[in-house]
């Protein structure tokens, strides 16, 4: 395994804890506005017909032929904040992704939004 240089090629493949216990399928990639790196996955989970999406951080993640594995087991990640599968991130939501992982949540200097999807 190794990290991607480009990890919007493994959009629609499967997203595995370190365990390699299936979490769900890669659907989004949200970047750091402030240093365009690739942040956050939106990984679609659940059956057909309740499905949604969870947000992973890819720090740490590496990938495979046929997966993406991620550094944070499949429990947190099932917990983490979620939205519907047509739905948007929104602002509000950006320091409890962060805080459930533990990482560190900063605004831009003006107030901006952390994550950007493309």
């Amino acid at each position: 395994m190794f990290e991607a240089a480009n990890i919007r090629d493994w959009i629609g493949l499967p997203v595995v804890d370190q365990s390699e216990e299936k979490i769900g399928t890669l659907e989004s990639i949200y970047y750091d506005t402030a240093t365009s790196d690739p942040a956050f996955g939106a990984v679609t989970t659940g059956l057909v017909g309740f499905q949604k999406l969870v947000f992973v951080p890819l720090t740490g993640a590496l990938v495979a032929p046929k997966h993406l594995v991620v550094a944070f087991p499949k429990k947190l990640v099932k917990d983490a904040p979620s939205i519907a599968t047509d739905g948007e991130l929104d602002a509000a939501v950006e320091p409890g992704l962060y805080e459930h992982y533990g990482l560190t949540y900063q605004t831009g200097s003006n107030g901006e939004r952390r994550l950007g999807r493309r």
